[in-house]
């Protein structure tokens, strides 16, 4: 009997040898439909019957057989583990490097705005007055086209400035009575106001003057100065204005 199980013993070794020699190259793919089961599991399998032939004969060969399945797949399990935990440090420092790279630009995109905040600071505390004239027509109101873009964009500087007044003066030519050019004039200057306020001007911030024909600079039949009198002149103030009424 105990030549009998030192042949089995022998015979069991012999094969877990070749059980570890002939495993199948695909078993090292754990999604192979062709053998479901891992490497390490078929290793540990083989290298349990051996182990156990030797120790315990036929019982320790089956005992080894089971153990040895149930260490290496349970290896093998903690090997992709250890694989899906690495792959997945991986991403989080790709991640990371994209996160890094998103905050450099941001703090790049940050620091031009604060250099172009100062470019215009400092260019505001080196002129007294920005701003611009709109043209009007001969016994005419209403705002053209061309004149709102401009006006727009002005307005919407003077929004972004809370520091910053506006002066917005009418003016007319001096064909008319007094009074009339007042009154022209002034609706001259509540119309370009109208449309700073669209670009975000507050209405306070906003100072009117109507001067009607008094600072015409026109000589008599002159058409073409007279286009330069019919205006509205609209100025940025960093200091406060005195608000001029227009005269009675």
């Amino acid at each position: 009997m105990k030549a009998l199980n030192m042949r089995f013993s022998r015979l069991a070794f012999a094969g877990a040898l070749g059980v570890l020699v002939m495993l199948p190259a695909h078993a090292d793919d754990p999604g192979s439909a062709r053998d479901p089961v891992s490497r390490q599991a078929n290793i540990g399998a083989a290298t349990g019957l051996a182990v156990g032939a030797l120790a315990a004969g036929p019982v320790g060969a089956i005992v080894g057989l089971g153990a040895g399945a149930l260490i290496g797949d349970h290896y093998h399990h903690q090997q992709q583990a250890k694989q899906a935990l690495q792959a997945d440090l991986q991403a989080s420092e790709q991640q990371r490097a994209q996160l890094d790279a998103d905050l450099a630009q941001l703090h790049g995109s940050l620091a031009q705005a604060q250099a172009r905040d100062q470019e215009l600071d400092q260019s505001l505390q080196h002129t007294d007055e920005v701003g611009l004239d709109v043209s009007f027509r001969t016994d005419d109101d209403s705002i053209t086209a061309q004149a709102m873009s401009p006006l727009l964009k002005l307005g919407a500087l003077i929004a972004s400035l809370p520091q910053a007044q506006v002066r917005v003066a009418g003016y007319a030519d001096p064909r008319g009575s007094d009074t009339y050019n007042d009154e022209l004039s002034l609706r001259r200057a509540e119309n370009v106001a109208a449309v700073l306020v669209c670009a975000g001007v507050a209405r306070e911030r906003i100072f009117l003057e109507a001067h009607g024909k008094t600072e015409s600079i026109a000589a008599g039949g002159d058409l073409d100065a007279y286009a330069l009198d019919r205006h509205v002149s609209v100025r940025l103030q960093l200091a406060q204005p005195e608000q001029v009424a227009r005269r009675d």
